[in-house]
């Protein structure tokens, strides 16, 4: 398994790599394609209402919004179905931590971060690279985009389906495609652009999904499980140590500037 690229930049301070360029790749996709379709689907959904008819027009009309939902839900369904393919062969050829997958460890740490702000704890728990929070948003992310795939599909090809399944399904799907649609929509405003914008933790933004990079100060502070795994023993940064054997000579410009606007 490949470790994780770690430097050290000219004015010492030691970044991680978090993310990687696939990953990042990914997540640029998911936004475009999930601001597209709330856009092109939200004014299907509240079609009788002036806001919906005035977003509607700005497509040229029903039909042509149609076309543009379904055109990147196209693109929402390749891209779920090449992660998830990728996931699972480098979890079979062992070349991908399965990272955000849950364990039983994070119900252990969601109740000692909670006994923690609730003042029954001196210190938060642990927490590994992804903690129970990434990984319930990463879940519902996985789970209701197989709903919003599987329902799209019975959408946009009602009368094929029916021939084989009962015509039941097809307001099922609508119902459901809808109301999904709308919880995946209240959880990205309430939930995670809190966490990864207007948290006092990252404000004004967590630039690592865009630069890919972390200081090691800040995996220790939220990632302290993942930190003690990159740098055991008293091998971390404090111990004036640069990461032993994970650590590279050049230093990537994206990081370096990371590192300058931080200061």
């Amino acid at each position: 398994m490949r470790s994780p690229e770690i430097i050290r930049l000219p004015n010492g301070q030691v970044m991680v790599k978090r993310f990687s360029l696939p990953r990042r790749f990914e997540h640029i996709l998911a936004i475009v394609t999930f601001v597209a379709l709330i856009v092109t689907g939200f004014p299907q959904k509240f079609d009788t209402s002036n806001f919906g008819h005035w977003v509607l027009g700005l497509f040229g009309g029903l039909d042509n919004a149609r076309y543009v939902h379904r055109a990147f839900g196209v693109v929402f369904c390749l891209h779920a179905i090449t992660h998830l393919m990728v996931a699972i062969l480098g979890a079979l050829r062992g070349t991908m931590r399965m990272s955000l997958l849950p364990v039983t460890q994070d119900l252990r740490d969601a109740w000692q971060n909670l006994r923690y702000y609730m003042g029954y704890r001196e210190h938060g728990p642990k927490l590994p690279k992804f903690d129970y929070r990434q990984k319930f948003e990463y879940i519902g992310l996985v789970l209701g985009g197989l709903v919003m795939v599987a329902s799209g599909l019975v959408l946009m090809y009602p009368m094929l389906l029916a021939q084989f399944l009962p015509a039941s399904l097809i307001p099922a799907a609508q119902v459901a495609h809808s109301n999904e649609a709308m919880l995946a929509f209240l959880v990205l405003v309430i939930w995670h652009i809190y966490g990864a914008v207007l948290s006092p933790e990252v404000f004004p933004i967590d630039r690592s999904i865009i630069t890919g990079y972390v200081s090691a100060e800040e995996l220790e502070e939220h990632h302290a499980q993942e930190y003690d795994r990159l740098f055991p023993h008293g091998h971390g940064p404090h111990h004036g140590h640069a990461a032993a054997p994970a650590v590279v000579a050049q230093t990537p410009p994206v990081a370096q500037q990371v590192a300058s606007r931080a200061e």
